[in-house]
């Protein structure tokens, strides 16, 4: 039984490791996409950072990452860009992996 106990603790500690890495690379990427953003709408310094915060913080509303979207896409709008829902959602797809870089490369 100890076997299977050992093993199981190592399932539970690898779940727990990816969740955590998952949960840091989505709240990386949402920085970056909210500093993207923050480019567009032509924001620097402190006032592109604490945009970045508010994407990052929109990504508790609900699971999933429709509200990170929906966020950045009505924002966008809001400021006269015109940019594609898809140009986002590509956006949102490169960044998941630079982010998983960095988080990969810092250790």
């Amino acid at each position: 039984m100890s076997g299977f106990d050992d093993r199981q603790k190592g399932q539970e500690a690898k779940f727990a490791f990816d969740s955590e890495k998952k949960f840091k690379a989505e709240a990386r990427r949402n920085k970056l996409l909210g500093i993207w953003a923050a480019e567009l709408m032509s924001l620097s310094g402190d006032e592109a950072k604490a945009y970045a915060a508010e994407v990052v913080a929109a990504d508790f509303e609900e699971a999933g990452d429709e509200d990170v979207f929906r966020k950045v896409s009505g924002d966008l709008k809001a400021k006269g860009i015109s940019i594609g829902d898809d140009v986002i959602r590509q956006k949102m797809s490169t960044l998941v992996a630079v982010a998983n870089e960095q988080i990969a490369s810092e250790g």
